[in-house]
């Protein structure tokens, strides 16, 4: 089923999906609200199909299956805390803004941002180039993969390594 799927024999793709939602769907509706469980599950088998030439020969398709969704669940409740610890803060947030535009900080804002230029280009041009495509255009990891030719899980390494290197370099100057 694997290889036929990695030649992109879509009748066995959805033979895969038929196979394995249902028992996908029943353990993320346990754990997330069921409106959230079925996006999440489409998200389990792109991720599946995508990772799919990664799959161990003697690990177990199903099991395999479960540990990206417990990986998606996790995600999910990540994301969840984070929106609400900003949601919390923004009054405290919105002083801040009205703050930041005020003269006396305007000047220091221009210093951080000089800053943050000499940083940038001490890092190299690879790092300099996923850090600039991923939060000034705002492109996510699935479109950074074929840009820099790598798989998901190596180009969130990149994307790590990058910052870790702009974290140095701003630190330096």
């Amino acid at each position: 089923m694997i290889n036929k799927i990695l030649a992109g024999d879509k009748k066995v793709v959805m033979e895969f999906y038929k196979t394995y939602s249902l028992k996908i769907l029943c353990y993320l509706v346990k754990r997330v609200p069921k409106e959230d469980a079925e996006e999440l599950m489409q998200d389990v088998f792109l991720e599946a199909i995508d990772q799919l030439p990664l799959l161990r020969k003697r690990q177990s398709l199903l099991s395999w299956l479960f540990t990206i969704a417990h990986n998606k669940t996790v995600d999910y409740y990540r994301k969840k805390k984070i929106k609400t610890i900003l949601l919390s803060k923004i009054p405290y947030l919105q002083i801040i803004d009205k703050e930041v535009h005020e003269p006396e900080f305007i000047y220091e804002k221009n210093l951080i941002r000089e800053k943050i230029e000499k940083a940038f280009r001490h890092l190299s041009c690879p790092h300099q180039k996923i850090l600039r495509l991923r939060y000034e255009e705002g492109l996510k990891i699935k479109e950074l993969c074929p840009i820099f030719n790598l798989s998901s899980k190596a180009t969130e390494s990149l994307l790590f390594r990058a910052r870790k290197s702009f974290q140095k370099a701003y630190e330096r100057t």
